[in-house]
């Protein structure tokens, strides 16, 4: 019962949390606090806190740690899929109707505005990364870094989880 009583309390929020993980945290906390009573206001302060600390996503960080503290690691599993479960079926089902009308003058014409708008989007974030590695680790490091994950990934075509691994080694070795 308890798992459903998780899955339930992060479920509600995925769907009625318009606007992302902060929009869902006064709903996680009306579910975790009022509702179950799993924590007190200061213990989800705290969580809160701790997520807003960490990289990623504000909501699924706590989910899966409240999660983890009700529940176990099946818990946190659980939580985790309720909290990401709603985007992910709202995803699904937006894609197979893009994909089943992909041939309409309609849809075609949205890909033409959303595809160069992407590729944009992709390029400013690579020159972000490239200015915070020069910034961190200097020029000569930087240029390093960028020509040998440009051979792994196109000259030797190597996986590109493989080619972030690799360089997260690299900088906890070297830099």
């Amino acid at each position: 019962m308890i798992y459903i009583q998780i899955f339930l309390a992060f479920f509600y929020p995925g769907i009625l949390g318009y606007g992302g993980g902060p929009a869902s945290i006064p709903l996680i906390e009306h579910e975790v606090v009022d509702k179950y009573g799993w924590m007190t206001t200061t213990e989800f302060s705290e969580v809160l806190a701790l997520g807003n600390a960490l990289p990623g996503p504000i909501a699924t960080k706590m989910a899966g740690y409240i999660g983890y503290e009700v529940g176990g690691i099946f818990g946190a599993i659980v939580a985790l899929l309720a909290t990401v479960g709603p985007s992910l079926l709202a995803m699904l089902i937006l894609l197979n109707i893009l994909y089943r009308f992909r041939q309409s003058p309609r849809v075609e014409r949205l890909s033409s505005f959303v595809l160069p708008a992407i590729a944009v989007l992709l390029a400013e974030m690579t020159f972000d990364f490239v200015k915070t590695s020069y910034d961190m680790i200097g020029f000569i490091a930087s240029i390093l870094l960028i020509i040998g994950a440009y051979v792994a990934l196109e000259k030797l075509k190597i996986h590109p989880a493989y080619v972030v691994m690799i360089g997260l080694i690299i900088g906890g070795l070297f830099l």
